[in-house]
């Protein structure tokens, strides 16, 4: 994938009676984690995952993304999971893919969803883009999807707020006009917070109008998850 995050597993030290060492934890992939790592450890990695992307960038999103179920179901899930971002990456690769934790973190920037100044509307370019993930989301029908959206500093705080939710409101309608479920998302507006760029420059305040998801199993995966790993 296009970026890897290596997060900070020092909290796991509480729990070294699980692990064979810290280094086989660092080289392990998200799966070989989910696999490793018993339920009360999950939650100590859920915990570090969540902190760290929280103080990257969005919080909520971390809190989102952090939450770990670990142990043989948490490596089924993750293995689930490990696909699905191959695929995204594949099918449209102008989007950033993250695996975090049990889950995916997908930022559509502003060459995947591009938002004019003070519109939520989506481009023609847009919903190019958007169409190359519904085969994928329609493939894995069993995960739950927030979408976060996002504005430069541009105008008062208020308004962007406002815009911030018609923009990720705009995602979801358009996906859901093309047959995916409409309770599989939730959305979010979070205005010009957590901008991943400087708005001192025309271009930077372009890459802060985007969109990302949080793309984690619902309930139906992890009680198969769950099933898959008591026959193991």
């Amino acid at each position: 994938m296009k970026k890897t995050i290596i997060y900070s597993l020092s909290a796991l030290l509480l729990a070294g009676s699980i692990f064979t060492s810290c280094k086989s934890i660092q080289n392990a992939n998200n799966t070989q984690k989910g696999a490793a790592i018993g339920t009360a450890a999950g939650a100590v990695l859920g915990a570090v995952i969540g902190n760290n992307v929280g103080n990257k960038q969005n919080s909520e999103l971390g809190a989102v993304l952090g939450g770990v179920i670990g142990g043989v179901t948490g490596g089924i899930i993750g293995n689930q999971m490990d696909k699905q971002a191959r695929e995204i990456e594949e099918a449209l690769p102008a989007a950033e893919v993250e695996r975090v934790g049990e889950g995916i973190k997908l930022t559509l920037g502003e060459n995947a969803v591009r938002f004019d100044i003070n519109k939520s509307t989506l481009t023609s370019a847009a919903k190019s883009n958007l169409d190359k993930l519904i085969p994928v989301f329609k493939d894995y029908q069993n995960t739950n999807i927030v979408i976060y959206g996002y504005t430069d500093n541009t105008g008062k705080v208020e308004y962007n707020q406002a815009l911030s939710e018609k923009r990720s409101n705009s995602v979801k309608s358009y996906l859901t006009s093309k047959g995916l479920a409409t309770a599989r998302f939730t959305t979010k507006g979070l205005g010009i917070n957590d901008p991943i760029a400087t708005n001192e420059t025309v271009e930077g305040r372009s890459k802060n109008r985007r969109v990302e998801f949080a793309i984690v199993a619902n309930e139906q995966m992890i009680q198969e998850a769950k099933k898959e790993a008591g026959g193991q």
